[in-house]
């Protein structure tokens, strides 16, 4: 005797998982095996109940069983479940073996003999056939009822199933796990695995499934082949749906169970259709609506009728789609469902061409829809129309627009009113702001600080003028406090015949009345939210963001204010529009063409998330690409030929030993104390505390004076330049720049820092000009500086980073070092610009083996990142592990 090998196949999961339960000794009484004609019977008593089990030998497969029991559950019940297990011991095994007078042999080929004159069929089963038929039945039957009800199926009348049937020469059955009896000869194994093969699909019969197989006394058809018992549905504890069940069988398994031998015949009738995507037929409309966007819809044939594929696939683009198809290989299938009021089914794509889909309209930006269907900016739409993405029956308008995204930048003329020459690259950049305002688009121009964006713009506007005699609107220009006299002084050397109107003071509301009649309005960001009510009530030709940077926080009120202006045309001016992160970008994007980059959930999901966090290149790209038409971009490198060589030197100095001592001492407590903040906070919330230790460490590097109460210092050590070794190593460096005549710029972020250089250079009778947040003559220091001969300029970062022209100047010392390069380069401009004649130097002065040094490396990494975007304008600021990493010791 022999228990079949994989016998367990035969009973469904609660049936063997309760079967083990009652399997103990404990549990079974009266195990015995007895010899019979054709095999070995096994019987027992499980509880109350009385289970037996027939074995005979199978000359295919060993041995063959099947099964019988007192209970109400019928054959292969958990207590026939429960005798296989506990036979299926070998020291049971065993026993029953010894217990048996004799055991069959295994069955010998019988001689040949002639053929029975009968009309019985032939002993040896005849191959079966498996077919599976799809199909929607009426539902009239009382378990049919009951089953749905039980489902909660809200429509009962019908319902869609699966039959199986074996067919064994004429003979066709119904395939079920209790299977119905017929004289004919039948391949029991064959079926059971045909079985295992429908459950491995997700579907389930009431004969396999215990919850429902009591239905089974109330059936009433004694047709095997029409009766419920022949009746395969979905399982209902399977992870799909009925209305994704059966595209996703139709679509994964029926090629499966075809390949397996079955035929496999689905009622036309029974929906749930697949649609392949690769071969359908695109019909594609883009259509105009106020503004320069493009409706669009991309139609395909679903029997007959046109479903509108657009809203599924940006549907899919709000989901983990990516997230589902990286593990898929391009030929994979992948199925989108359609909606069920759409009749169900499912659109069947190759993995990798719905990633080319979705990489593609990802790229694209849908803002809130405009008359029911998503709609696209003008840049979008062309793009569209020429990437071959959908076949797109372009309007009249679309063509246009195309024809004029490529017509080549027409020959510059210089206007009779502007009083300046402009170099090749500014003539350029006058020529793009000009297709920019004649194509209704808005952009930025992120120029390098010192390439003359104030003069291509003020250009621009000139033209503007020229070109709409008698019928101008006012343009209006924002710009920081301090700049925005720059700007009065350029319009009044550069474009005279332009009327500014500059709106500043208590006094200015006097001249609101005013704004229509000038041409130019200048107001600074710091009076845009006051005089918001005011300025609203006009349209203004352009409006020129300078320093744009100033509305990186979307949320911030003058952000606000700003998206509240009427114009025909924006304009944003800045050589950074990225200081910290892409969202500043966003910001930026969102006043120019609101829309244009989607929400800023989405473009943190779609672009920032991926291009800060994962280095997704190709993201990346996609972006490029997208801003590449409205950003104009140049660096001082590409136009070398203009400006005179830089030259940046790098000045390593080892810290005094007193200074060693108190950094070292500094860094540990401080190491300690943020590991005990993180432990207890987590790190994001002790990013404070991480800057407040770095920022001690980074003024020890400058002087121990600006830790404050942390070193008690004698009047003789506070005079001593030589407490601090970078001091010293400065006043060595400044005796020699002074000899050589050069006049130098230098910068601090620490006001405290240049106070103690000031008291030096008064000590040495040095002549100088300072510099900070609360002075209130920059325009006279700069003229001052510009005009004469003093030797050394000391300025904060903050204060002058932005909105000097120091050409003076052909040497900038950064005495200590920020995060951001970006903030550093524009310092540099000061000096660094169009209108410099001489060699430029620039000195870095890095204590070595201090957090100032690994902020130098830091920089060099995050100019890595930037230049992928914006080739220089991004610059990212550090997250909180690298601020971690700056505490570490030295190895």
């Amino acid at each position: 005797m022999q228990i079949p090998q994989g016998w367990h196949h035969r009973f469904d999961d609660e049936s063997l998982m309760l079967g083990r339960k009652l399997s103990s000794p404990t549990r079974i009484t009266d195990l015995s095996a007895s010899p019979e004609s054709d095999g070995v019977h096994l019987s027992g008593r499980v509880d109350q109940n009385f289970p037996e089990v027939n074995l005979w030998p199978d000359s295919a497969n060993g041995w063959d069983f099947d099964t019988s029991c007192s209970c109400s559950a019928g054959p292969y019940c958990a207590h026939a479940a429960a005798l296989l297990f506990r036979a299926s011991k070998p020291n049971v095994l065993s026993r029953l073996q010894r217990g048996l007078s004799a055991t069959p042999p295994p069955p010998q080929p019988a001689p040949p003999q002639p053929a029975p004159q009968s009309s019985h069929p032939p002993e040896d089963p005849a191959p079966p056939h498996f077919h599976l038929t799809l199909r929607e039945e009426p539902a009239r039957s009382r378990p049919a009822q009951l089953l749905l009800q039980s489902l909660k199926v809200q429509k009962r009348d019908t319902w869609l199933i699966a039959r199986p049937t074996v067919t064994y020469g004429q003979c066709t059955l119904p395939l079920a796990k209790i299977p119905s009896e017929t004289d004919t000869p039948r391949d029991r194994p064959a079926e059971f695995r045909a079985l295992e093969l429908l459950q491995q699909s997700g579907l389930t019969n009431l004969t396999t499934n215990p919850s429902y197989r009591f239905l089974l006394s109330l059936e009433k058809d004694h047709d095997p082949l029409q009766s419920t018992a022949g009746v395969w549905f979905p399982d209902p504890h399977h992870s799909l749906p009925p209305a994704r069940f059966w595209p996703w069988f139709r679509a994964t398994c029926l090629p499966q169970l075809e390949r397996a031998g079955w035929s496999v015949e689905v009622d036309p009738a029974f929906g749930h259709h697949l649609i392949d995507l690769e071969a359908a037929s695109f019909e594609t409309e883009l259509q105009p609506i106020p503004g320069g966007w493009f409706t669009l819809s991309v139609g395909i044939d679903l029997a007959g009728e046109k479903l509108d594929l657009l809203p599924i696939l940006l549907k899919l683009l709000d989901s983990q789609i990516f997230e589902e198809l990286r593990g898929l290989r391009d030929s994979d299938l992948h199925l989108i469902y359609l909606p069920e009021k759409l009749g169900g089914g499912a659109l069947k794509v190759p993995a990798g061409r719905l990633r080319h889909l979705l990489h593609h309209l990802s790229a694209l930006t849908f803002p809130p829809e405009a008359q029911g269907l998503p709609a696209l900016s003008g840049p979008d739409a062309a793009a569209l129309a020429e990437n071959g993405l959908f076949p797109v029956s372009e309007p009249p308008e679309l063509k246009k627009l195309r024809a004029t995204l490529h017509l080549e930048p027409l020959p510059f003329r210089q206007p009779d009113q502007l009083h300046a020459s402009l170099r090749p690259y500014q003539e350029e950049g006058v020529r793009w702001l000009q297709s920019l305002a004649q194509k209704e688009l808005n952009g930025i121009l992120a120029d390098d600080m010192g390439l003359g964006k104030t003069l291509q713009t003020l250009t621009h506007l000139l033209m503007v003028r020229d070109q709409n005699p008698g019928r101008n609107l006012p343009s209006l220009i924002v710009a920081p406090t301090s700049v925005v006299p720059n700007w009065l002084a350029e319009i009044q050397k550069f474009t005279p015949s332009l009327k500014p109107l500059f709106l500043q003071g208590p006094q200015r509301r006097r001249l609101f009345s005013e704004i229509g009649k000038a041409d130019l309005i200048l107001t600074s960001y710091a009076l845009l939210n006051r005089d918001l009510d005011e300025l609203t009530k006009h349209q203004f030709h352009s409006i020129i963001l300078d320093e744009a940077q100033q509305i990186k926080n979307p949320s911030a009120q003058v952000t606000k204010a700003a998206c509240q202006l009427n114009s025909q045309s924006r304009i944003c001016l800045s050589g950074t529009p990225v200081e910290n992160n892409l969202g500043e970008l966003w910001s930026l994007m969102n006043f120019l063409m609101p829309g244009y980059l989607g929400s800023m959930e989405k473009f943190r999901e779609r672009y920032q998330k991926p291009i800060e966090q994962l280095q997704d290149q190709d993201c990346a790209k996609a972006l490029r690409k997208r801003l590449s038409p409205l950003i104009l971009r140049r660096t001082k490198d590409s136009v070398a030929k203009d400006l005179p060589p830089k030259t940046i030197l790098t000045h390593s100095i080892d810290l005094s030993s007193r200074q060693r001592d108190l950094y070292e001492t500094v860094r540990a407590t401080m190491d300690k104390r943020i590991r005990q903040a993180i432990a207890a906070q987590g790190l994001e919330q002790s990013q404070f505390a991480i800057l407040g230790a770095l920022l001690k460490l980074r003024q020890i590097c400058c002087h121990p004076r600006l830790v404050k109460n942390k070193v008690r210092e004698t009047p003789a050590q506070q005079a001593d330049p030589a407490s601090s070794a970078k001091l010293v190593y400065l006043f060595e460096l400044l005796d020699t720049l002074f000899a050589e005549k050069r006049r130098v710029l230098l910068f601090s972020q620490f006001t405290s820092m240049l106070e103690i250089i000031e008291s030096e250079l008064v000590a040495r009778s040095i002549d100088y000009l300072l510099l900070t947040g609360t002075s209130q003559n920059r325009g006279d220091l700069v003229k001052e500086y510009q005009d004469s001969q003093i030797p050394i300029f000391l300025i904060s970062l903050k204060a002058g980073g932005t909105g000097l022209n120091l050409t003076a100047a052909d040497t900038v010392i950064h005495y200590d070092p920020w995060w951001n390069p970006a903030a550093e380069n524009q310092a540099t401009d000061r000096a660094y610009r169009i209108g410099q004649t001489n060699p430029v130097f620039v000195h870095k002065l890095i204590c070595t083996g201090t957090v100032e040094e690994r902020i130098n490396q830091l920089q060099l990494k995050k100019g890595a990142l930037s230049e992928n975007i914006l080739e220089g304008a991004m610059k990212t600021a550090p997250s909180p592990e690298e601020l971690l990493t700056l505490l570490a010791p030295e190895e």
